[in-house]
């Protein structure tokens, strides 16, 4: 397939912004290395975000729920590693005297990754399955997804001998025999972040442009058109929605191994509307966008909350607004509409010679 001069100035240009992304290390300290490696992984939520969203239409409220559940299986392993002997401290303190049957299959670091891609999907499935095969769309679904966020926070928060509650679960140590406390170990979580963030946008830019890609956009422009014409849509929404939250749940693998805690306050209401900016920000239907928009927007919320604590709320507010009222196409989007519409200037044309005088 042949690439246009606008493919490949996109190609370009990604490649540029990885290379110097990979180059991070070298100028950045290792603070700061942490918080962009935890950054590239809210990166995987906003492509997964795109896909249901830009694409398909499907605006999502409760995407922080299945990133929520991938680090909450990845903890479970995790912590057991940390204590293999004995059960976890939050399981001793509420007086549990056995460890639960549901964390039993957490001990292997395979399975605990493998449900970490699971379990979020099968969320996805039951809901999205009965929520679109009802016609159930629009800001309907997007208040039931809201719904299944404050059910699972509560869940979360209530069963502190099985969750840890409002705590979550923390002090990791150990990782495939990696000390996670290791300088090395955190790079190479790093790059490991990097390399899947890499492998998620191949994928999805050659699902969006494949033909199933088209079907999610003719479903986004005209659903109805879509059913007459003899495709199901209850099943491309339940599937693109499935893979979706499979994103989210590995984006919450890498971040718990990065950041070494999740509580339940990260998979809240509040950082599920977070992870919908992102997406606004950088520009819906443009997969590069949604990477663009995580990493901005995560990075004005720091710098803002380091230089001015009092106003940093306010100053992202006021960010949000510019970028919707100026920018509705996001950035990438907005710069895709202009260079899209450049034109070469029209060269007057050779008189022919059949108009000659004769």
């Amino acid at each position: 397939m042949l690439l246009t001069g606008q493919s490949k100035l996109k190609l370009i240009v990604y490649g540029i912004f990885l290379i110097a992304i990979a180059l991070a290390p070298l100028f950045m300290s290792d603070f700061r290395l942490s918080l962009l490696g935890k950054f590239l992984a809210y990166a995987i939520i906003a492509m997964g975000i795109d896909l249901i969203w830009g694409y398909t239409g499907i605006l999502s409220l409760g995407h922080g729920v299945y990133f929520g559940l991938g680090a909450y299986c990845m903890a479970m392993h995790l912590k057991l590693a940390a204590t293999p002997d004995q059960l976890p401290d939050f399981m001793s303190w509420s007086g549990v005297e056995r460890l639960p049957w549901f964390w039993v299959p957490f001990q292997q670091a395979g399975a605990a990754f493998l449900l970490a891609l699971i379990v979020p999907m099968i969320v996805a499935f039951i809901l999205g399955y009965f929520t679109f095969r009802n016609r159930i769309k629009g800001a309907f679904f997007s208040i039931l997804s809201q719904a299944l966020v404050i059910i699972t926070v509560t869940l979360f928060v209530g069963q502190q001998g099985y969750t840890g509650g409002t705590n979550g679960l923390t002090n990791f140590t150990t990782f495939l025999g990696l000390n996670l406390q290791s300088q090395s170990t955190k790079l190479l979580f790093f790059y490991l972040t990097l390399a899947v963030v890499v492998v998620v946008l191949i994928l999805c830019s050659l699902l969006v442009t494949s033909r199933m890609g088209n079907i999610l956009t003719a479903i986004r422009d005209g659903e109805n058109r879509v059913r007459f014409i003899g495709y199901n849509p209850v099943t491309y929404k339940v599937f693109i929605y499935c893979v979706s939250a499979g994103l989210a749940g590995l984006a919450g693998v890498l971040f718990v191994l990065q950041e070494g805690i999740i509580s339940p306050a990260q998979m809240g209401i509040v950082p599920s509307i977070e992870m919908v900016l992102w997406v606004a920000i950088g520009g819906r239907a443009t997969i590069g966008g949604a990477v663009l928009g995580a990493l901005i927007t995560n990075a004005a919320k720091t710098t803002f909350s380091e230089a001015y604590p009092a106003w940093w709320p306010i100053m992202l507010g006021a960010m949000f607004i510019i970028v919707v009222l100026m920018l509705p196409k996001g950035i990438v989007g907005t710069i895709t509409h202009y260079t899209s519409n450049w034109k070469k200037p029209d060269l007057p044309k050779p008189i022919s010679s059949s108009h000659e005088a004769s």
